[in-house]
């Protein structure tokens, strides 16, 4: 199992970013996938996670109405588009399967959001 996360860097205050997590070594479309991130000191949080139909959403209160979670089944593939970044959200943004079933985590990338 492995996740390669891309996309991240270092934007203003009230940019975006597009994240995107390629996944492989399982069955992508069987299982929801999350984004989660975790800044320096502080615990590993999720932020959102999507269904493998797309159906059911979750986002966490802090990031609702600025992230968009989304997935490509045909690509094993998930997406994060971050708009009205805030220095809170810099943190190193990680995919996984929902709940992490398969106790493996990619390297992340790495989110920076400063004036």
């Amino acid at each position: 199992v492995q996740f390669v996360e891309s996309g991240g860097g270092l934007v203003q205050p009230g940019g975006s970013l597009r994240l995107s997590c390629a996944a492989s070594g399982f069955t992508f479309s069987s299982y929801a996938m999350g984004w989660y991130r975790q800044a320096p000191g502080k615990e590993r949080e999720r932020v959102a996670h999507i269904r493998g139909n797309s159906i059911l959403i979750y986002y966490a209160d802090s990031v609702k109405d600025r992230f968009t979670i989304s997935r490509d089944n045909a690509k094993n593939t998930v997406y994060l588009k971050m708009n009205n970044l805030k220095p809170e959200d810099t943190a190193v943004y990680y995919c996984n399967a929902l709940n992490a079933p398969f106790g493996s985590w990619g390297q992340g990338t790495q989110v920076t959001v400063s004036p």
